[in-house]
């Protein structure tokens, strides 16, 4: 065995963005939307409704994502305690999305510059299994089908500075495609700005954590006021299937698209063998136990050997990374070896 210690320009640091599909098997498009009897009647039924890609009892089945209904005065569902109102299933949802996303129980929601008076929305979570470090901005494609379509994205690719909150990055959604949000001549009447609507934009995009959060408001607009007509539901103490509404809206337009993304970096360690070095090996079969000579005249006149495996030790002689050759790489005199070692994380 032999050991060479490692020089500066031995090191290369190199980071690679790899994209795929938001789905399962790494499908960018949804086309079929499914949901489970069992998921819906238990106790997490109450909060949210879970969403597959085919039956939920089929071969292959896996929630893509889920959906849920918040409302800061807990509307839309029955309350855990009569006596006690605003306390229910749907504001639990909004407390928890309100953390998640704002970090502070004080804080209202904000559409497009627009703070909506009944602080409602519709919470898309990515099933985080199916995609990579987060979801690839610009790559959103959401039709929501109420009495009147709209068509969604993130206005990624509009914007010349990301916005950050408790979330990470933060873009609005938009009408429009592929991160743009539609030109101000095909906005809808009562527009207010290129892709949004009198009541803001139709929501929130978090890439980072893997999350749509849909404005209510917005959303149940009239189609000339660029909504979808949704019609969400906010009756007191009732158990208004809101989740069922935006999942029948979306099962109806029949196309759900998202990227993920994932930044990997990788450092490439290139081993030298110089013409000089490595020739020897220290193999006990090649030295006489007796003697301590060499069994080989050809091995003192003109060695060889084989390359087979790179060990990385650090400072203190401690193994720390082993890489392994696919064949044995023939060493002499008259050759030099440069080996590149790639290591990710």
């Amino acid at each position: 065995m032999s050991f060479k210690a490692f020089e500066p320009d031995d090191f290369l640091i190199s980071a690679d963005s790899i994209t795929a599909g938001a789905w399962v098997n790494n499908t960018p498009t949804l086309t079929n939307f499914f949901t489970s009897s069992i998921q819906e009647g238990s106790t997490s039924g109450n909060y949210y409704l879970s969403i597959f890609q085919t039956g939920s009892n089929l071969e292959g089945a896996a929630v893509q994502f889920n959906i849920a209904f918040g409302d800061s005065a807990g509307s839309g569902s029955v309350l855990y305690d009569v006596g006690i109102n605003g306390k229910s299933y749907t504001s639990t949802v909004f407390g928890q999305w309100q953390n998640i996303v704002l970090g502070d129980e004080n804080n209202n929601f904000t559409f497009g510059g627009v703070t909506p008076v009944t602080q409602s929305f519709y919470a898309i979570a990515v099933e985080r299994a199916n995609y990579k470090g987060s979801i690839f901005p610009g790559t959103l494609d959401l039709r929501i089908s109420g009495s009147n379509e709209i068509r969604l994205t993130d206005n990624s690719n509009d914007v010349s500075t990301i916005i950050y909150n408790e979330a990470g990055r933060v873009f609005q959604i938009v009408s429009g495609s592929a991160g743009s949000a539609i030109t101000s001549t095909d906005s809808a009447p009562n527009a207010v700005a290129p892709g949004m609507t009198v009541s803001g934009s139709y929501g929130l995009f978090l890439p980072d954590v893997g999350a749509i959060i849909l404005n209510a408001a917005a959303l149940d607009l009239s189609a000339v006021d660029g909504g979808s007509v949704l019609g969400t539901l906010y009756d007191s103490d009732t158990a208004n299937d809101n989740n069922n509404l935006l999942y029948n809206a979306i099962s109806s337009s029949g196309n759900f698209t998202l990227n993920s993304q994932e930044n990997i970096t990788s450092d490439y360690v290139f081993v030298r063998a110089r013409n000089s070095e490595f020739n020897y090996s220290e193999n006990p079969s090649f030295i006489s136990g007796s003697t301590g000579q060499v069994l080989y005249n050809s091995f003192i006149n003109a060695p060889q050997t084989f390359l087979t495996t790179v060990g990385m030790y650090n400072d203190t002689n401690e193994l720390v990374a082993v890489a392994k050759l696919s064949k044995p790489l023939l060493k002499d005199f008259t050759k030099e070896a440069l080996i590149r070692v790639k290591l990710d994380f």
